[in-house]
């Protein structure tokens, strides 16, 4: 049998790769860190709109073995809110499209769901880190809206992370820091 494989690319076509079968999950992020990473970033020359009405980072998680980088990683260059964050955000500088969210030695990227055309994007199952959304934002309760991750979130981590042998393969298709332009 097999797994379905969808190619994404950044705005400009440059930077394509492939996520393979199913994600782990499907969530929109309103941690402050999410919050000020996208609202930077979408102000860079040509990037699309990372935040969406509610100041939400929209990811589909998949196993870092289920992603192929096929073209452009030279354009890929990564950028931290701080130097000592266990995260980094993944830009295609052509563009200025974000790609992926990576948590030091975690076996998952968090891929940006602005990658898909909005009919192939999956469907979303949660919401999370919603104690942080801005005042006066009201989420509808079409899915889960915890204030942190939720344990099946966790669950469904450690169940990809099981299925891969316990490993966290290394990215190394990133060639530098967005600072450094």
């Amino acid at each position: 049998m097999t797994e379905t494989r969808t190619t994404l690319e950044c705005g400009c076509g440059e930077v394509t790769l492939a996520v393979i079968g199913k994600p782990i999950i499907n969530a929109e992020c309103l941690c402050t860190d999410c919050q000020e990473a996208g609202a930077f970033l979408q102000t860079l020359d040509g990037a699309p709109k990372i935040l969406d009405q509610n100041q939400a980072t929209r990811f589909v998680l998949y196993r870092k073995d289920k992603v192929k980088f096929h073209s452009g990683s030279n354009q890929l260059k990564q950028y931290s809110l701080e130097k000592d964050l266990p995260t980094r955000r993944v830009i295609a500088t052509c563009c200025n499209t974000p790609i992926f969210l990576e948590f030091s030695n975690g076996h998952w990227l968090s891929i940006y769901g602005l990658l898909w055309r909005s009919e192939a994007l999956p469907a979303l199952d949660l919401r999370t880190m919603t104690r942080s959304r801005p005042v006066g934002v009201e989420l509808a309760d079409n899915v889960p809206n915890p204030n942190t991750h939720t344990f099946i979130f966790y669950i469904k981590l450690f169940k990809a992370w099981l299925a891969m042998g316990f490993r966290s393969p290394k990215i190394d298709v990133v060639s530098g820091e967005l600072n450094d332009q």
